[in-house]
């Protein structure tokens, strides 16, 4: 076996599976806590132990936390696709454009972005004797950067 590495007055023992850092503490079983020859270098073993500490199971937390972000970043999606979609929407009374709302599926992850006036497929997609004026897709597919940067901001905290 090796002599045991040292970098300034660290030292790595594989011998002793220990590792003694500058200030002369020593931490033992480096190998059971992931850590091999030189990838320790630079560490005191309180640094080590700190470490060690994050290793805990948070993967729950985790993703309870992304749930979060996801929802709030869907919510956030659908009030803006929801003011593009107003915005884009012919007015003749105004109940088609007040009546556009949006709803976020928590469990499929969806927002959905819609209308229940019963004439709203004939605006959106045309009859043979009108022109379609399409408010809804346009805001569901024009604005892909935005909806991005949403779920950006929301998914990086």
């Amino acid at each position: 076996m090796a002599a045991p590495r040292k970098v300034g007055k660290e030292k790595w023992s594989a011998k002793n599976d220990t590792w003694t850092d500058r200030n002369g503490n020593v931490t033992e079983g480096m190998s059971a806590k992931g850590f091999t020859r030189g990838s320790a270098k630079g560490l005191l073993a309180s640094d080590i132990s700190g470490l060690v500490e994050v290793r805990e199971d948070n993967r729950e937390a985790i993703a309870n936390a992304i749930d979060r972000a996801l929802v709030a970043a869907l919510e956030e999606v659908g009030l803006v696709a929801e003011g593009y979609a107003k915005r884009a929407c012919p007015v003749d009374t105004g109940r088609l454009r007040n009546s556009i709302t949006h709803i976020v599926d928590e469990g499929t992850r969806h927002v959905i972005i819609g209308t229940n006036v019963e004439y709203a497929a004939y605006v959106e997609l045309g009859t043979r004797h009108q022109k379609p004026q399409p408010y809804l897709k346009p805001a569901a597919n024009d604005h892909y950067s935005t909806y991005k940067g949403i779920f950006l901001k929301h998914l990086r905290g």
